[in-house]
């Protein structure tokens, strides 16, 4: 995969840009100013950098970005299918920042987030930067490069070392409150004792009052029952029930003549039935309902004690046995807590776990440290520091952290019998550059991202040097696409392909264009690249020797 083509739309300074890229290296050349780290910023935007709205070319309504790439790997394909973008021959990509900071990115035509731009971008692309010796004195930064060539990963050692901690808070907290805790125990259990006298029941504060209305209104729901059944049975014919009888045998002996009083019968008939079933049930509720004076009082005792305990703990009487199953929980999590044995004994599995994940990952370390200070070393030779050494230093850290066990040092000796000391203290600005640039080109070549990206990586070299640079990038571009931009006339002339960025200036503004150089224009400008703006004979008759030169094959170191 490689990327082919770049378009921007009112992107900082240039108003419009098609630009087609081709395999192998190119650079990007031009005047201080003119842009060229234009299109390595719009790229890392539009591969998840943070949206700024500052990148808006000014009185532009927003900025829109898009790159395409050839189809690639598997690998890239899983994680399409997995994220749920859809496969195609190209793969492309698209992102546009509003004035208002708002972004919006897509990826073959499906909106996507920054984070997955991100993680794409770690399948396309590897970038260098112009600053990037200054990572070399930081200690996180050279463990991860260490990591990056070992080919390991931290995420899990670090979920340990989190679990690790999280244990051992744990413990000390339990042991520094266990006075708070068994007082807080103390009353919870006292809190759950008295409520438990009680035993309130889910749904009994509701029960309890319906039975008390019951028992507490028994003599007039007695009375009420037995007029009501007076009133359906009666006596002499005058109960509801003799009524009603009385009258469907009136209507029953004419329905033969009228359908409707066949109707109205009917209608009593039910009627009848339904009166029937009321007084058959009032006689069985009579004959076994009386009042009861002893379970009245009984019911009023427990209702007392759901009202006490309510307002001592100020809740309503339904919420006490929530009350009490949460004391409960409480209670449960505080034997929990106090339960040092326990504690400790989780203490001691996650720290187990942990060292025992730091202890392989520092045998990895070790085994990859001299590979990789070989490999830097070697590259070294080329870039002006013959003889010169580097070391991988792998140290026990002071105390374990969530990268593991280990410091990690890189030590450089400049010249033949040095003694290796820390790259701050011994290498000057320009031999951080070229080591910085040993590694780029040494991990680089270990990556699996189709494009690589140096921003001018070569800064602070020259000569020799600079040609060495731009041979070792022009051996990259054979297997990999390499995109370089460049000061040096030496590393432009190593090219296969040279794109020229210049700045325009109209009625409009000023604006930034990108053009792709033929042999002519090629020559003129790495001969100004060499010799200012007067272009003379002798600079064009060099800028020609050196493109010339630079097609020769050449052992680099």
């Amino acid at each position: 995969m490689a990327l082919r083509r770049i378009a921007l739309r009112d992107f900082v300074i240039v108003q419009e840009l098609d630009l087609d890229l081709q395999a192998g290296f190119t650079v990007l050349t031009g005047e201080t100013g003119a842009g060229k780290s234009i299109l390595i910023d719009a790229l890392q935007l539009l591969l998840g950098a943070r949206a700024d709205s500052g990148v808006i070319r000014e009185g532009a309504a927003r900025t829109d970005i898009c790159a395409e790439f050839d189809a690639g790997p598997s690998a890239l394909g899983d994680w399409l299918d997995e994220a749920g973008f859809a496969r195609d021959e190209l793969l492309l990509l698209r992102r546009t920042i509003d004035l208002q900071g708002k972004s919006r990115a897509w990826i073959n035509g499906i909106p996507a987030t920054a984070t997955q731009m991100r993680a794409l971008g770690e399948h396309l692309l590897d970038i260098h930067g112009q600053h990037a010796w200054q990572s070399l004195t930081r200690p996180d930064a050279v463990r991860g490069l260490l990591d990056a060539y070992a080919g390991v990963q931290t995420q899990n050692l670090t979920a340990l070392w989190i679990s690790w901690r999280e244990a051992q808070k744990a413990l000390q907290h339990a042991r520094s409150a266990q006075d708070s805790l068994q007082q807080e125990r103390e009353r919870l259990q006292w809190q759950i004792g008295e409520v438990d006298k009680l035993a309130p029941r889910e749904d009994e504060w509701d029960e309890l009052n319906a039975r008390h209305a019951r028992l507490s209104n028994a003599q007039a729901l007695l009375d009420n029952a037995q007029g009501a059944l007076s009133a359906l049975q009666g006596d002499d014919a005058g109960g509801a029930l003799s009524l009603l009888t009385q009258a469907q045998h009136l209507l029953q002996d004419y329905a033969h003549v009228d359908e409707s009083f066949r109707t109205f019968e009917e209608v009593l008939a039910e009627c009848l039935a339904q009166a029937g079933d009321v007084a058959h049930s009032l006689q069985a509720y009579l004959r076994h309902a009386e009042p009861d004076p002893e379970q009245l009082a009984q019911l009023d005792a427990r209702l007392s004690q759901w009202m006490q305990l309510a307002r001592r703990y100020k809740r309503q009487p339904p919420e006490l046995p929530a009350l009490l199953a949460g004391w409960r929980d409480a209670l449960r999590q505080l034997d929990s807590a106090a339960d040092l044995a326990a504690l400790e004994a989780a203490e001691q599995t996650q720290a187990a776990a942990y060292q025992k994940a730091a202890r392989a990952l520092s045998q990895q370390r070790a085994k990859a440290a001299p590979q990789l200070a070989q490999a830097i070393t070697q590259a070294m030779q080329g870039l002006g520091m013959t003889g010169g050494r580097f070391e991988v230093q792998v140290d026990k850290a002071a105390e374990p952290g969530p990268q593991g066990l280990d410091q990690v040092a890189f030590l450089v000796a400049s010249h033949p019998g040095m003694t290796p000391r820390p790259v701050g203290k011994v290498a000057s600005g320009g031999e951080l550059s070229r080591i910085a640039l040993a590694i780029s080109v040494t991990t680089s070549e270990l990556g699996e991202a189709p494009t690589l990206i140096f921003d001018e990586v070569d800064s602070g070299v020259g000569g020799a040097v600079a040609e060495t640079v731009g041979r070792l990038m022009q051996q990259l571009g054979h297997a990999r696409q390499v995109l370089a931009v460049t000061h040096l006339p030496q590393v432009a002339a190593c090219a296969d392909h040279h794109l020229v960025v210049s700045k325009q200036r109209s009625s409009q503004g000023t604006s930034s264009a990108v053009t792709s150089a033929d042999a002519a224009a090629r020559v003129a400008e790495i001969a100004r690249m060499l010799g200012g703006q007067q272009q003379s004979a002798t600079t064009m008759a060099h800028a020609r020797e050196m493109l010339a030169g630079a097609t020769t094959p050449t052992t680099t170191g």
